[in-house]
């Protein structure tokens, strides 16, 4: 049976590190405005979590325990499997759901982590939701699609406008936080290289093995040649947006 586009898009990502902007120091970074209670075993969620490369970076800090929630499967086993090997499993649990239908109880998490993944239910949206699960005081840690310049090209603004509505610059992400109970800790923008070196590369580097081994199929060169587009999209245009990485603290 032929894998249909989505299935073939999940193959081709889930053995790259990161299956969007980032890296392990953008993770860490984020983690400085984090200062959550000593001496007590921390409740994470890392949600939209795909293969993990943030929530094992998270958990080499010690950081326990750490439910990991995605809702396709061969992104959880591929975390379970690095975990295993980076001797983590006992820090990372794997929950396949929806982000928008959690398994958590109300005021139950001391953080929720989420890279590049909000925008699947919409930032708005998802900082309402999410606020219920988090103690008082606890944090939300989010990088999300951001206008970087107020003056930017009509091809631009009419992609993003098609893809995804909710971008917007900095400001008015962090007014929406603060306008629904959260105290911004620390903001910063994810450089060029979070978008090269750790996610575009690796993936175009990964385009030949793809194309073998799905047989150089319509669907699958349809998958590389989509992904191009995407690339070359953001070279040319890498001056007028990147993610921002939002970290806030749950207000009284």
């Amino acid at each position: 049976m032929s894998m249909t586009e989505l299935e073939l898009i999940i193959d081709l990502h889930r053995q790259t590190d990161r299956q969007g902007p980032g890296s392990k120091e953008d993770t860490l970074r984020a983690l400085e405005f984090v200062d959550l209670p000593a001496n007590q075993e921390w409740a994470i969620a890392d949600i939209g979590c795909e293969s993990g490369g943030q929530t094992i970076t998270l958990a080499e800090q010690g950081l326990a325990h750490i439910t990991a929630v995605d809702l396709f499967d061969p992104f959880l086993q591929e975390l379970n499997e690095r975990s295993r090997v980076a001797g983590l499993s006992n820090q990372i649990t794997t929950q396949q759901c929806s982000m928008e239908s959690l398994p958590f109880g109300q005021e139950s998490l001391n953080l929720i982590w989420s890279e590049g993944a909000i925008y699947n239910m919409g930032f708005l949206e998802g900082i309402k939701a999410w606020r219920k699960y988090l103690k008082e005081g606890g944090y939300l840690a989010v990088s999300e699609i951001t206008w970087t310049s107020a003056i930017r090209p009509q091809e631009v603004e009419d992609f993003w406008m098609g893809e995804y509505a909710e971008i917007s610059q900095a400001s008015h992400k962090i007014a929406q936080l603060e306008q629904n109970g959260y105290l911004l800790e620390g903001y910063f923008c994810l450089s060029f290289n979070s978008w090269l070196d750790n996610y575009y590369t690796p993936l175009a580097n990964g385009f030949t093995a793809f194309l073998e081994r799905h047989e150089h199929s319509e669907r699958a060169q349809k998958v590389v040649h989509d992904t191009e587009a995407e690339i070359a999209f953001y070279m040319k245009y890498k001056d007028y947006y990147s993610y921002g990485f939002y970290i806030a603290r749950k207000a009284s």
